[in-house]
């Protein structure tokens, strides 16, 4: 009983935050990362958010170009060059 409630309480909190999750993230580095959209084709927070909800653990590019750009990659939509992620013109 005791670890129904912990999952269910677990799952409240989870969802509340992905309700307030942004629905566009603007990067130091000239990237803006439609977050909601992102939410909507994955349908779980867990595929970038492993650690649980909020920061990315090891998060940087490194971990953007080989996640981000590799599951575009495999999905053969999204961008995978420089310029279809970050906008040099201000």
């Amino acid at each position: 009983m005791k670890q129904t409630a912990a999952v269910l309480l677990a799952l409240l909190a989870f969802s509340g935050s992905a309700l307030a999750a942004p629905e566009v993230i603007n990067f130091k580095n000239k990237v803006t990362f439609p977050h909601k959209d992102h939410m909507a084709i994955t349908g779980t927070c867990i595929t970038c958010h492993a650690e649980g909800v909020g920061k990315i653990k090891g998060f940087g590019k490194e971990w953007a170009h080989k996640n981000c750009k590799g599951c575009h990659a495999e999905m053969a939509k999204g961008p995978v060059r420089c310029s279809g992620c970050h906008k040099w013109k201000d």
